[in-house]
């Protein structure tokens, strides 16, 4: 069951950030190793849980009434509610305004990660990268798709990159390689400065 394991994975953290999936964790270890970090030494552990309608659980098992870790996050913003209602119910606050849980570490990405990256980036140096990947015929083909025709080119690329699994981990990467340091979305800026 994997949350016990990423329960496991935290025993030796002082911190942990808690992540909807895999591509969030890939991108925030990549965005700390190009600032000068490493998250390992500093006792900061970044962990999927599979979705946020586990963050309740991970609260529970890792916050203040569990382990008593120190705990941030990364969420898409259709997710706020079960955030703020995770927080809630493991007794960070009620009715927590979006500034006030992002005092508390958990930083919202608007749409998703994947729009962030893609906004950052640029929609021309996303398909650049896209390309280099060699896959730039596999998008336009996916571009040719009915449910993709008359979309913004950046609702398509943030489309495909989900269409394979792996896909999205593998962006998560190249793109934040690919960032102009001054250029990094808040949300991702925002979790690394309070961990």
């Amino acid at each position: 069951m994997p949350v016990l394991l990423d329960a496991m994975v935290a025993r030796d953290a002082r911190t942990v950030v808690l992540v909807e999936g895999e591509s969030d964790r890939v991108a925030l270890e990549t965005l700390a190793v190009r600032r000068g970090r490493d998250l390992a030494a500093e006792s900061v552990r970044v962990v999927p849980m599979g979705g946020v309608t586990n963050i309740g659980h991970f609260l529970d098992l890792l916050g203040p009434a569990g382990q008593g870790l120190r705990l941030a996050g990364l969420y898409d913003h259709a997710e706020e509610g079960y955030v703020r209602r995770g927080l809630h119910r493991a007794g960070y606050g009620a009715e927590l305004s979006r500034d006030a849980m992002a005092a508390l570490g958990f930083h919202v990405c608007v749409a998703d990660l994947e729009d962030e990256l893609i906004r950052a980036v640029g929609v021309e140096a996303v398909q650049e990268v896209v390309a280099a990947e060699g896959e730039l015929r596999s998008f336009r083909l996916f571009q040719r798709q009915p449910a993709q025709q008359g979309r913004p080119v950046d609702a398509q690329l943030r489309r495909f990159l989900g269409t394979r699994s792996g896909r999205k981990s593998m962006y998560a990467r190249l793109l934040v390689d690919e960032l102009d340091l001054d250029r990094v979305p808040r949300s991702l800026d925002g979790v690394l400065a309070c961990v």
